[in-house]
C-alpha cells in the first residue's frame, strides 16, 4: 500500500481519541446537557456514531440524513464507533493527498464533538494537539458567518496563544473557559 496521505493520519488518530473518550462513558452521563445546544451527551454520542457512516456515505456520493442516529445499545457506543472508523480511514487510505484532504473537516468534526464529549461528562484525556490545528486551518478555510447556522455558533475569542484544541472549539462557538 502507497503511504498514507497526512490528513488520515490524523484522522485515525481524532477516531482513536474519540473512541477512548466513548470507552469512559458512565450510564449516568447519557442524560447530561452538552454545549451542543439542547443535546444530551446520549445525542451528542448518536451523532458522533452515526456520522462516520454519513462521511463514508458523502464520500461514496450517497444521500446522507444527518438526523438518523444509528440503533446501538448504550454499552456498545465505542465498538460501532470503531468499526466505522476502520472502514472510513481505510476509505481515505486510498485516496490522493488532494482527496484525503477532506479528512480534515472530519477531524474536525470529531475534535469538536470529542472535546463537547468530554466537557459535558466531566471526563478528561489528553487530546492531540494536531488534530486540533488541521481540523482549526479547515474550518477557518470554509466556516463563514453565513454557513454557521444550526451547526456552530459564532467564534469565541481566545488569546493568540490558546492551546490548540480551545482555539478549535472556540472557533466553532464554543467557549473553552466555560
Amino acid at each position: 500500500m502507497a503511504d498514507i496521505p497526512r490528513p488520515v493520519t490524523v484522522l485515525s488518530r481524532a477516531l482513536d481519541q474519540a473512541r477512548a473518550a466513548l470507552t469512559t462513558l458512565d450510564p449516568e452521563d447519557l442524560d447530561l446537557p452538552t454545549h451542543c445546544g439542547d443535546w444530551t451527551v446520549r445525542d451528542l454520542v448518536g451523532h458522533l456514531v452515526a456520522a462516520l457512516g454519513n462521511f463514508l456515505a458523502m464520500a461514496r456520493g450517497e444521500e446522507v440524513d444527518w438526523s438518523a442516529v444509528p440503533d446501538v445499545a448504550d454499552d456498545q457506543w465505542a465498538q460501532h464507533f470503531r468499526a466505522d472508523a476502520d472502514r472510513l480511514v481505510e476509505h481515505w487510505a486510498d485516496r490522493s493527498e488532494d482527496e484525503a484532504g477532506m479528512a480534515d473537516w472530519q477531524s474536525a468534526e470529531i475534535g469538536v464533538h470529542t472535546w463537547d464529549l468530554l466537557r459535558a461528562t466531566g471526563h478528561s484525556m489528553p487530546l492531540d494537539p494536531e488534530v486540533a490545528e488541521r481540523g482549526l486551518a479547515f474550518l477557518q478555510q470554509g466556516l463563514t458567518e453565513e454557513n454557521r447556522a444550526g451547526a456552530f455558533g459564532p467564534p469565541v475569542s481566545v488569546p493568540d496563544d490558546a492551546l490548540p484544541y480551545d482555539r478549535l472549539v472556540a472557533f466553532a462557538g464554543r467557549d473553552p473557559r466555560a
